[in-house]
């Protein structure tokens, strides 16, 4: 009983975190910016352009420079992906998905170290990948020699 009460104490603070981060200033930004990136016209055709071409990429790519299209493919995929990367909407919620990102990042870390400097904690961010004990759990290759 009390390990079902400690649980659901637990769950009840990681609901509460989850929403501190929702109401933060970080998170408040990356709604704003996919808001205005969902809801421009130009900004959508880009996107739009550019995931089209995408899945013709993805087919010229099991062939290899074979394709007939390889060529034409590789040089429209890259001016796409450039148009919708300089989109100022596009950069502007880059930025803030990185931002947030990085604070859910932070959180992971924080939360893991907590508990044991042996937890690995997945980031996906190479400035929290690095050689120390956080990274060295099971499956690691870290300290544990299991890797």
């Amino acid at each position: 009983m009390l390990a079902t009460l400690e649980r659901i104490e637990l769950l009840e603070n990681a609901e509460y975190l989850a929403r501190m981060v929702l109401e933060s200033d970080i998170a408040e930004q990356y709604q704003i910016c996919l808001y205005k990136m969902r809801k421009n016209k130009e900004t959508q055709r880009k996107i739009k352009q550019f995931v089209n071409l995408k899945e013709l990429y993805e087919e010229v790519q099991r062939f290899g420079k074979y394709h007939p299209d390889y060529k034409r493919v590789m040089m429209q995929i890259r001016e796409f992906k450039r148009e919708m990367d300089l989109d100022p909407l596009v950069a502007e919620f880059k930025i803030a998905e990185n931002d947030l990102q990085g604070l859910l990042d932070e959180i992971s870390m924080l939360v893991g170290g907590a508990v044991s400097s042996h937890i690995k904690v997945p980031t996906g961010n190479p400035f929290f990948d690095t050689k120390s004990s956080h990274g060295s759990g099971c499956g690691g290759g870290g300290s544990c020699g299991c890797g």
